[in-house]
Parts: C-alpha cells; sequence; structure tokens
C-alpha cells in the first residue's frame, strides 16, 4: 500500500511553510503567484491528496454541497445532477446526493442528515418540502432550488422555475394547428404543480381556441409509464374521435405508446403523440417523440456555480432558463380531413 504525502513534505518540497500549503489549499492564502505556482507543482510532483476529513475538523468546512432529488432513479433529474457535478468539478466540492422519494417526511430527514454532514451548501431539486422550510434552510447556508415557484432572494438563496402552464399551452395550441379537435391529456398527480399547470396550459389552449373542454378527455396518471398505458386504454374506451393525445411527461407517452402498438395503432397515422420534459430516449422512439425540452443539465450547472459563488462571497450573472417546443414525428395533420 502507497505512503500518504503528508502536508509537511509538500511545504518542504515548495520552500515554504506548512501553514501557507494550507491556506493556498483553502483558498485563504495572499501570496505571490510565484510561491502558489511552486505549491502546486510541489502537490502535482509527490502526489498530495488533501485529507478532507481532518479539514472538515480543522476548519469546520466539510467540501461538500448537498443534493436532495425527488428520485435518485429518475430520468427527468438524472440530467440536473450531472449538471451539479459538471458545474461542482474542479472546485475542491463534491455532492452528497440523497433522494426523499416524493415524501415530506423523508425529504425533511434527508435535510437533516445533510445538515448533520456538515454540508456548505444545498441544491433541491422540486419535491415537497414545504416553502417555510425552504425559507429556514436559505437562512442557515446557500440554497439552490430547481422546479419551485418561490423567491428565496431574503436570503441569499435562489429558485430557478419554468413555465409549464405556457408550455403546456404551446404545445396544446400546436396540435389544434395541425387539425386536431379532440384532444386527450393524461396529466400527472394533481398534487404536483408541474402537473397542475400543464394542466391548466391544456385547458386554457383548448378554451381559448373556441373547442370545448371536455373532463373526460383528461385521465389522471403519476408520471409513470404504467400509468400512461393505463390512461390511453381509458381515453380509447370513451372517445372513438380522438385523434391526439398529450401525455404530461414523456415517461407516461412511453406507456402511452405502448398501448396504441399493442392495440394495432399507429403514431402518427391511427394518433398522434405528445410528451413533455424531452428526455433522452424520446428522440430515439418510434417515432421519435414530439415533446418540450427543459435545460435540466444548464440548470443543474448553473445552481452548482451559484452555490460555489455564494460561498466565495462572489456574484453570478442571472439565468433564465427557457423551454423548447422540439416538434418530431409524432404529429400528423388533421387538416384537410
Amino acid at each position: 500500500m502507497t505512503r500518504a504525502v503528508t502536508l509537511t513534505e509538500v511545504a518542504r518540497e515548495a520552500g515554504v511553510s506548512p501553514s501557507t500549503v494550507s491556506r493556498i489549499l483553502n483558498g485563504t492564502a495572499r501570496v505571490r503567484d510565484e510561491k502558489a505556482s511552486q505549491v502546486r507543482q510541489a502537490i502535482e510532483k509527490l502526489g498530495y491528496t488533501p485529507n478532507t476529513f481532518a479539514r472538515s475538523l480543522a476548519t469546520g468546512a466539510s467540501g461538500s454541497v448537498g443534493v436532495l432529488t425527488p428520485d435518485i432513479a429518475s430520468p427527468f433529474y438524472n440530467d440536473a445532477l450531472s449538471g451539479i457535478e459538471q458545474g461542482l468539478m474542479g472546485s475542491g466540492y463534491s455532492p452528497i446526493i440523497i433522494s426523499g422519494h416524493w415524501r415530506t417526511a423523508e425529504e425533511e430527514h434527508a435535510v437533516e442528515l445533510l445538515l448533520n454532514r456538515r454540508v456548505e451548501g444545498m441544491i433541491i431539486l422540486g419535491g415537497q418540502l414545504p416553502d417555510h422550510d425552504l425559507h429556514a434552510l436559505s437562512a442557515r447556508l446557500p440554497v439552490g432550488v430547481l422546479g419551485r415557484n418561490i423567491d428565496l432572494s431574503r436570503h441569499g438563496g435562489v429558485s430557478l422555475n419554468m413555465d409549464n402552464r405556457q408550455s403546456a399551452r404551446d404545445l396544446t395550441n400546436y396540435l389544434i394547428g395541425r387539425g386536431h379537435r379532440v384532444i386527450g391529456h393524461i396529466s400527472g398527480p394533481p398534487d404536483h404543480a408541474d402537473a397542475r399547470e400543464r394542466l391548466t396550459g391544456y385547458r386554457e389552449a383548448i378554451e381559448e381556441r373556441g373547442l370545448k373542454y371536455d373532463p373526460t378527455l383528461v385521465v389522471q396518471g403519476d408520471f409513470q409509464e404504467p400509468s400512461g398505458l393505463i390512461g390511453m386504454q381509458r381515453l380509447l374506451q370513451q372517445h372513438s374521435d380522438l385523434t391526439a393525445v398529450f401525455s404530461a411527461n414523456d415517461q407516461m407517452a412511453y406507456g402511452a405508446r405502448l398501448a396504441l402498438y399493442r392495440l394495432g395503432l399507429r403514431v402518427p397515422e391511427d394518433m398522434s403523440l405528445v410528451g413533455f420534459d424531452d428526455l433522452p430516449g424520446s428522440t430515439y422512439a418510434t417515432p421519435p417523440l414530439s415533446s418540450v425540452r427543459q435545460p435540466m443539465a444548464e440548470m443543474g450547472r448553473w445552481l452548482a456555480h451559484f452555490i460555489l459563488a455564494r460561498l466565495r462571497g462572489e456574484t453570478t450573472e442571472p439565468f433564465e432558463p427557457r423551454q423548447e417546443l422540439m416538434m418530431r414525428e409524432s404529429v400528423a395533420s388533421r387538416r384537410g380531413l
């Protein structure tokens, strides 16, 4: 087993004191560029790896950023987690990722676990934590939230949210513009803000274009593939004149596509289908699925940079995430039929 190089050996190699090496590693030293370069060269030459546990005990700084995600296996949040990792890369900080499983009590417990790990900042991806908990948390440490409509600026926190309502309206209007008049909607769970906003946008587009909103054209799903399959089956049983379905996320659209396949119905010739989130697999579905792209990786990366800036006492340029309609081969025109 290779012996670990000590900080004292690095200092001796660089010709400086051990305390100077320590301050350079912690980012608190004010030294000439030449001296800092000597220390970096010594670290590289000797292969020195800082003992982060010892550093945590000595300084109270863990070098960690907590990340709370509703579901660590979710393909929707995977891009955000990847972006966070990229944003922290090379900074000296590492993410500690924990899942709350869409349950408030589990998310509260997860936050306590992260605080006990002495994380220096925290990124919250969606979830069910009450707003007052997020405000209290942002008063304790730098906090960035994704996918929640909350103002944390009082304590220096930030929240990135997207206009799900408008994007759902745009997507439904696209279907109407292609000649569809009987459009079903497989919604997400009613306790989920994104699901409620997407249903509202769907209904507004229907009514704004002079069509009658029919609640029987809306079936509830849970954002998982099986509920999309069941939802499509129910819509087809109730509406023989159905020509298009807007699924509130891509995962349910995959399930809906399977239901159509098993019934011998073609997409888009017999049924047009659109999703939401533009998961990586949607580009390679058969046919490629029309959807709404959300810049999850970019938002995760920006939130990581925001936390790092706060920890360094710096500011960051504001970021306004924009959704984009990705129109592919899963929608056919019904005009003139």
